[in-house]
């Protein structure tokens, strides 16, 4: 039997799959393609949506020192950095392609010889506890990673359950090793984060314990229970923050073998006989609960089971969730495209225990009835294609997001729906209300049928909470001053786009009062639009608009991480209404065509750590997400076949099996999303509807088994970078030649047969009912 190796091709990395008795397709996964050289994604060992994400990190730069922000923490989002010459250790929560972060909880690191209990530096890595290692002795591939820890001889293996990270450390003979166990460290870490910690020895194989954190979480339990399979000869701790007062406790030597550490900065060690036996097992389950629910978690998911067992099972999961698609290409594209799969199933999260117990945003304990309670949703990001996508291919999971959501919701104090979720906890991260989104996707799509008044009900409330984000004034003017707001602009578009989403799920409920408030406050996009210049521009209380206004510029001009050129696109629920603000379609194409075409200088993005040269096709930026649906507003106009063009030209650019392949943050699987629905030929515009927009495929054949038991097969034989564009489409048999399908379309399966061509087809898709969803027909 032979074992596929993918390797990333400018790493040297081997991705080393689980040996099976047929082909495995979680064998293309590349965990280690990342962001332009920042290591926003990690490469260590999860399963699908699972809290444990167990992965080494490479350094610990901390976020501030003194309250200065420093730099070079941005390289370490996810932990992970491939240039890094040494591993500090292996935690077991991380973020994935996030472009801030968090996390990094329960570092845990093998050594020998002399006990050191702190990290040191890179430089002097002899001076602390981490170790130097090549990328050589790596091995990585879905649900595992190995790596040889040089300075110690020690081979660390890593994998995982939901739960549960699971290691195995080899020692080199006649050795006896360690284990530093870090309840300081953390990934934005800085003097402080850790509010307190504990560890109780309850036996020589049996530790538990917690730590609260205040970070991008503010308030962050993570509680543990960590099994070894050998037992423990002497531990002790060292708290590097001791407190002023001990109160009787000081009558104990607690430094040494006492079974109880607790403090702000304590930093633990465990020494074993790896002599007479060089294999040590430790696996680490998380609760966000108690100690009892990580008990709970670590016997049900790891509980009697080998270090062979579980990754073959983690192994097994990943294939079983990526076998619902079989494509025709390249290896590299295979790669790349199980990895973009693999990356949109790591995130959002399970958060709560195997017996259903979680901790809401209120803080308090609650149980799911009938659904499984999710964390980390990065909604500025996700609902645009990565939420759409998590409908289509799993509804279930997309209905307990949703449910999650609603609970969000119900346990804030604000009554607001996730901005963006993190480990119970909110952190208001970016801009708009875009739980709306999310929620009317999934109720427009039937996949959420729970309680859709409820949700609804929720949407409503969260849209009028006049205190967030100037919400209050955009109610009132219909826009956010800019005397108000660095981000009046896009906030102001973003709103309009999430009013429209409460518009269209209290239309499809049969609320139409709510549905005619919602329409007026939809058409808010029109307020921050100059018919002078048709860019959408930053304006004052008293209506009038900034001047010396730079469309190109990023900073200063109304935006969050994007300028006027890109985010006057941003109408996605009434496309033609945007035509006629920018002057009609001959004057929108060639401004599409201008934003493909145009360079960009230097002096709109060097300074800005989002937008990377790497992320630019003329001044379309596919490193941030704002911009992602505007190649498919070609449809809206009478020259669809551009989107056929430019969305090959951004899948080649900006998607490679390497380990600089991503143009920008996958952001929680939101940049793959838009890789996975484009090449199938077909991307959510405008997530609410029940409309894709059609582009092309760029696979010669592709299949999807569909979550209601049917399949779908599309077909594109001889499709290449020259032959693009679409002559003919053929849905069972039958011409069909609308620029989009519906949810209910899709859900039917059957066999799309496209017909490609060197040259666009440019009357197909020119009638009125061709096109795709507005919300009006324009303004004129």
């Amino acid at each position: 039997m032979l074992r596929k190796l993918v390797y990333c091709l400018a790493a040297g990395i081997v991705a080393l799959p689980v040996l099976a008795q047929s082909e495995r397709v979680s064998d293309y996964v590349n965990p280690i393609i990342g962001t332009n050289g920042m290591g926003h994604t990690f490469p260590g060992a999860c399963v699908p949506f699972g809290l444990v994400q167990l992965s080494p990190d490479t350094d610990t730069i901390p976020h501030n020192v003194n309250g200065e922000y420093q730099k070079d923490a941005y390289k370490y989002c996810a932990g992970y950095q491939y240039s890094d010459p040494t591993i500090v250790g292996f935690s077991h929560t991380h973020l994935s392609g996030t472009g801030h972060s968090d996390l990094g909880d329960i570092l845990i690191m093998p050594a020998t010889g002399e006990l050191k209990l702190n990290p040191g530096r890179a430089s002097h890595p002899e001076e602390g506890y981490r170790s130097r290692y090549s990328h050589a002795t790596e091995r990585v591939s879905a649900g595992y990673y190995e790596v040889k820890l040089d300075d110690y001889g020690v081979k660390a293996q890593l994998t995982a359950t939901p739960r549960v990270g699971v290691h195995k450390y080899t020692f080199p003979a006649a050795t006896d090793g360690h284990l530093v166990l870090d309840l300081t460290h953390g990934i934005y870490n800085y003097d402080g984060k850790v509010l307190w910690a504990n560890l109780r020895v309850e036996n020589d194989t049996l530790l538990t314990g917690y730590r609260i954190t205040n970070g991008w979480a503010r308030t962050n339990y993570t509680y543990f229970a960590i099994s070894f399979s050998q037992p423990v000869k002497e531990y002790g701790y060292v708290d590097k923050k001791k407190p002023m007062y001990t109160g009787f406790w000081r009558r104990f030597d607690m430094d040494k073998n006492f079974p109880e550490m607790t403090g702000r900065s304590i930093v633990s060690y465990f020494n074993f006989d790896t002599s007479a036996s060089p294999e040590l097992v430790v696996k680490v389950a998380l609760s966000a609960v108690s100690t009892e629910g990580a008990l709970k978690n670590l016997a049900a998911e790891a509980g009697g089971k080998t270090f062979e067992q579980i990754a073959a099972s983690a192994a097994d999961s990943w294939n079983g969730a990526l076998s619902l698609f079989e494509v025709e290409g390249t290896e590299d594209e295979k790669a790349m495209f199980y990895t973009s799969l693999y990356h949109t199933m790591i995130n959002p999260s399970v958060y709560m225990d195997v017996d259903g117990a979680y901790r809401g945003l209120d803080h308090n304990i609650h149980q799911a009835k009938d659904f499984t309670n999710y964390t980390v949703f990065s909604l500025w990001d996700t609902y645009r294609a990565e939420h759409p996508f998590l409908n289509l291919i799993a509804p279930d999971k997309g209905a307990d997001m949703v449910e999650s959501m609603v609970c969000h919701q119900q346990q804030s104090v604000h009554g607001m729906l996730p901005v963006w979720s993190l480990m119970g906890n909110e952190n208001w991260c970016m801009s708009g209300y875009h739980g709306t989104s999310a929620v009317a996707d999934a109720i427009i799509k039937n996949v959420y049928t729970r309680d859709t008044k409820g949700a609804l009900k929720a949407m409503v409330e969260t849209s009028n909470v006049d205190y967030y984000d100037h919400l209050g004034d955009y109610k009132r003017l219909g826009y956010i001053p800019f005397e108000k707001s660095s981000t009046a602009v896009s906030s102001t578009l973003e709103f309009a786009y999430d009013d429209w989403t409460v518009y269209q799920t209290a239309l499809r409920l049969g609320d139409k009062e709510t549905a005619d408030r919602y329409y007026k406050r939809a058409l808010n996009y029109r307020t921050v639009f100059d018919a002078e210049t048709g860019f959408a521009r930053p304006r004052y209380a008293d209506g009038s608009f900034k001047k010396d206004f730079d469309p190109l510029q990023t900073h200063g001009e109304g935006f969050i991480e994007g300028n006027s050129w890109n985010f006057s696109f941003h109408v996605p629920h009434d496309v033609y209404g945007m035509i006629d603000l920018m002057g009609g379609e001959k004057t929108f194409v060639k401004r599409l065509d201008d934003l493909f075409e145009m360079h960009l200088d230097k002096m709109y993005y060097e300074k800005n750590e989002d937008i990377t040269e790497e992320g630019l096709i003329g001044g379309y930026v596919h490193g941030n997400e704002p911009s992602h649906h505007i190649p498919y507003l070609y449809a809206w106009t009478s020259e669809p076949w551009k989107t056929q063009f430019w969305t090959r030209e951004i899948i080649d650019r900006m998607y490679r099996n390497d380990i600089n392949g991503l143009s920008g943050n996958d952001d929680c699987g939101q940049m793959s999303a838009w890789y996975m629905f484009t090449v199938m030929g077909f991307y959510p515009v405008c997530p609410g509807t029940d409309q894709y927009v059609l582009g092309a495929p760029y696979f010669p054949y592709l299949k999807l088994k569909l979550p209601n038991g049917n399949t779908l097969e599309i077909k594109a034989p001889g499709v290449s970078d020259s032959k693009r564009y679409v002559k003919s489409l053929r849905i069972n048999g039958k011409r069909y030649d609308k620029l989009y399908v519906t949810h209910a379309d899709l859900l039917k399966g059957g066999v799309w047969e496209y017909e490609m061509s060197s040259r666009p087809d440019k009357k197909r898709g020119q009638q009125p009912e061709e096109k795709p969803y507005s919300l009006t027909n324009g303004i004129k």
